[in-house]
């Protein structure tokens, strides 16, 4: 009897890390479903599995069976999560978006937004004259696309719209979340099989259109090339490096000079003389124009030959410097070094005399040993300081982008105000940061471990609260009630826009398979699609692609789905 009144007291101690109301309980809970969830994404059938989506599954399995916390821990958890992961997505492809851009994006982002705005039609087609609600409907908008962003601008839209009851409100906002779930699996598998039919259809071997684009943007300038010049033209005789046409018109960079055997830094007072070798770097179509003009190209390798000049690549960790243009740095004329190449995101940028360097960044230089230690010196040069992440411009900038976020943007003919909300503006605070790359003593760089590890953190909390809050009926919506036609409409929200979209840009703009792959996986925002389409023929190809879609998409996702709510909800009753 003493044994059973002693532990009595143990047994509801252990109950209520599962079903009290303290935070030490939701600790326990979250704890829970992360760890089930992400041991059944890892789960994979013929290279294709949930991925992060199965912390999803997990919260609905929970939910279903009675696991739950407090709403109002519930709502922080979510949120903030939702934060943290699109702030560090946009910090990861802030840096080379703009760039990439300005090279192709034009064409790439059109074929991105028109694919959201097509599932967006769908979306409310099947609202309107399918029988779902459009709570539902957006939200298989959200999942069909795997969008989880929109998924949150949704809910939040439906939190926030006037003319609801409190009831109406909380069951609304159910349903959003539990049609996310319904439509994800597909929205997963379907970008995948449009992939593979695309393949299929126009029989295309993917090492080929890998050869194909790597030749495309090798020819387009895309990638720096280095060559060396042999001076013929007389008419060149005594010139300055700084005068001869179509050399800095171009951007060329000339890094080292030989003359009678002798290998030197190249300044740009250096008057040539015909015989000259000149190590020239830039776009390789550049460069080929520049020879009509200059000379012949020579066998011999400047980089090779026995010299006091060599090669480093330094990285910029001095914050004195972020926000200096090359040309105020004065490589050249200071310290007898040439910089030749920037490396910024994985992107080669020519050291043009604007470019302004950020924090992160490499400088591949050319000079004598003792000159280049003076501008390492300058520039920082120390990998510690990238390993180590500075936190408080993160929460900076997380303030600024709630803020941005919460200001409400009227539109006409709209009966409330769109936001960008908490997914919208933290998303386009951290891209526009990066691009700044400083402000004052505050530096915006994350390193990428660190980027991953919030990132990673926000998306499993957000995914984990959702499947939480929409379990307790998700298994009776899905058997009972129009969870297999919701998962039909689904397929279609998913489908359709993407194959569309993929023989559109086949037949009539006759891009790349490889970049065809990256835009779907891009407009959907769906990094498992992402991986599948990388392991198709290179990393590179998609990724480029995916990078430079990715902030536009996931912003029109975010107020598609606002729009959808707040123009289309019907609020009577």
């Amino acid at each position: 009897m003493l044994a059973v009144v002693q532990t009595q007291p143990v047994l509801n101690w252990f109950s209520g890390l599962f079903w009290g109301e303290s935070v030490a309980q939701a600790v326990v809970v979250l704890g829970l479903v992360i760890t089930a969830g992400l041991a059944l994404g890892s789960i994979r059938i013929k290279g294709i599995g949930l991925g992060i989506a199965g912390v999803l599954f997990a919260g609905l399995v929970a939910g279903h069976y009675g696991l739950a916390i407090n709403e109002h821990i519930l709502e922080f958890a979510r949120e903030f999560g939702l934060i943290l992961f699109v702030y560090t997505v946009g910090l990861q492809v802030g840096p080379g978006f703009f760039s990439s851009l300005r090279r192709h994006g034009l064409k790439l982002n059109l074929m991105a937004a028109g694919i959201v705005i097509f599932g967006a039609v769908i979306a409310l087609l099947i609202s309107k004259f399918g029988g779902v609600p459009m709570p539902a409907a957006v939200g298989l908008f959200s999942g069909g696309t795997t969008n989880t962003p929109s998924l949150a601008a949704a809910q939040q839209a439906l939190r926030e719209m006037a003319g609801l009851s409190v009831q109406q409100r909380q069951e609304m906002v159910v349903l959003p979340g539990m049609a996310y779930a319904i439509a994800y699996p597909f929205g997963v598998l379907g970008i995948i099989l449009t992939m593979l039919l695309l393949r299929a259809i126009f029989r295309i071997k993917p090492q080929e259109e890998y050869e194909a684009l790597r030749r495309q943007q090798v020819e387009g300038g895309a990638q720096l090339a280095a060559i060396s010049v042999q001076v013929t033209n007389a008419n060149l005789n005594h010139v300055a490096i700084r005068d001869i046409p179509t050399l800095t018109e171009a951007g060329i960079i000339v890094s080292r000079l030989m003359r009678n055997g002798q290998v030197r830094v190249a300044q740009m007072e250096d008057a040539v003389q015909v015989d000259d070798v000149l190590l020239t770097v830039g776009p390789k179509d550049k460069l080929e124009r520049m020879l009509l003009v200059v000379g012949i190209r020579s066998d011999v390798d400047l980089r090779t030959l026995p010299s006091d000049i060599t090669t480093r690549r330094l990285i910029v960790t001095r914050k004195a410097v972020v926000g200096q243009s090359v040309d105020e740095l004065g490589f050249l004329e200071r310290y007898n070094v040439v910089a030749t190449r920037v490396i910024r995101a994985e992107v080669e940028l020519l050291p043009t005399p604007d470019l302004r360097l950020q924090f992160g960044d490499r400088v591949q230089v050319v000079g004598e040993p003792a000159a280049i230690d003076k501008v390492a010196k300058k520039l920082g040069d120390q990998i510690k300081d990238l390993d180590h992440p500075n936190i408080l411009p993160v929460f900076v900038g997380i303030i600024l982008g709630v803020v941005i976020g919460s200001i409400p943007v009227p539109i006409p003919g709209v009966p409330a105000a769109v936001k960008l909300g908490l997914a919208g503006g933290p998303l386009l605070v951290s891209i526009l940061l990066s691009r700044i790359n400083r402000i004052g003593p505050l530096v915006w760089y994350l390193p990428t471990s660190a980027n991953y590890a919030l990132r990673e953190s926000g998306i499993v909390l957000f995914l984990s609260c959702v499947g939480l809050n929409s379990g307790g009926r998700f298994v009776e919506t899905l058997t009972k009630g129009d969870g297999l036609y919701w998962m039909g409409m689904a397929a279609v929200i998913t489908f359709v826009p993407i194959m569309t979209m993929g023989l559109i840009a086949r037949v009539f703009l006759k891009a790349n398979y490889l970049t065809i792959c990256g835009v779907l996986s891009g407009s959907m925002t769906d990094p498992p699609a992402l991986a599948y389409a990388n392991t198709i023929a290179g990393p590179e190809a998609p990724s480029v692609a995916y990078a430079t879609v990715y902030p536009l998409t996931m912003i029109l996702r975010v107020i598609s789905a606002q729009l959808l709510v707040l123009l289309f909800t019907d609020t009577a009753g």
